[in-house]
């Protein structure tokens, strides 16, 4: 089958399965890619005629090859594995030639997280004497507060916050699964002082912008950046998603297990939330003082 027809009928399928506007447009990209580095090969993409010597050699081994990161690579196959896995699922191809490839091992990399100092300095520089300085305050301190995703934030409206619960109702979620995320008193006091600055918008997105429209995420995404080069902080990505690994990071070490934070981050696996309580407990440091070899062998130091 014809590479571009294929890839319209998978188009087509993810959206009857109701994808994600972004996930449909992340698999349309990587697999651009995938057709363009077959085509620079003088390979036919054609999907029936791709093998898995082609998968192995013309495509993992070329992107390595082009020196591409592990995780640049590891993305561009999850969505040719999709793609594949789809013709060979409806019958479109006899043999799927992604079948036993694995996606390649990388080393995990330190969860980049604030400081609490960084956070401070951080929260002190929007200006609360402005309207665009209160929202930016109201959403960086929203976003450690709950750990939500940037586009999970991007979708909250006001009716979202559920006052009397003190629970804030997240919708835009990336596993599709809605969830309930607990927010505290100083965090409802915040917000309504910001919604009372707002006022009435004809849009219900929480966070606007000066003319009246819902923020984006690279909007969100701007504002931390800007905020951050503001404050001087090196060594850590200003960015949303860092606020996300700080409040995995507080609140381990504060206590949460790693139930609470599977449902609160809406991780569908318990991979990275072990991640975060591997990375971040005390405990394991606090129980090797016990059960240190070194300091329970009486020896010569």
């Amino acid at each position: 089958m014809d590479f571009k027809a294929a890839l319209s009928l998978f188009v087509d399928g993810s959206e009857i399965r109701n994808l994600r506007l972004q996930t449909s447009q992340y698999y349309k990209n990587e697999l651009s890619v995938f057709y363009k580095i077959l085509r620079e090969q003088d390979i036919d993409p054609s999907s029936g005629n791709i093998t898995k010597d082609h998968i192995k050699i013309n495509v993992i081994l070329y992107m390595k090859k082009s020196e591409l990161q592990t995780v640049t690579i590891n993305t561009r196959l999850r969505a040719v594995r999709a793609f594949f896995n789809f013709l060979h699922r409806e019958r479109y191809i006899k043999n799927n030639p992604l079948s036993d490839i694995k996606l390649l091992k990388d080393r995990r990399k330190v969860v980049e997280t604030f400081t609490k100092e960084q956070l401070h300095v951080l929260f002190n520089q929007p200006n609360l004497r402005s309207f665009v300085g209160v929202r930016d305050y109201t959403f960086m301190l929203l976003l450690l507060e709950t750990g939500i995703r940037v586009s999970e934030l991007e979708g909250v409206c006001v009716q979202d916050i559920l006052w009397n619960e003190s629970k804030l109702h997240i919708r835009n979620t990336k596993t599709y699964k809605e969830r309930l995320v607990p927010i505290q008193s100083k965090m409802k006091t915040q917000l309504q002082k910001y919604i009372q600055l707002r006022g009435v918008m004809e849009t219900d997105a929480l966070f606007v912008t000066l003319d009246g429209k819902q923020k984006s995420k690279r909007q969100f995404q701007n504002r931390v950046t800007f905020y951050g080069k503001q404050a001087g902080i090196k060594g850590v990505r200003c960015s949303c998603h860092t606020f996300r690994h700080t409040f995995a990071k507080l609140s381990v070490k504060n206590g949460a297990g790693i139930f609470e934070q599977q449902q609160i981050l809406g991780h569908t696996s318990m991979e990275m939330v072990r991640v975060y309580i591997n990375l971040f407990s005390d405990d394991v440091m606090e129980k090797h003082k016990i059960f240190s070899p070194l300091v329970n062998l009486s020896v010569k130091m």
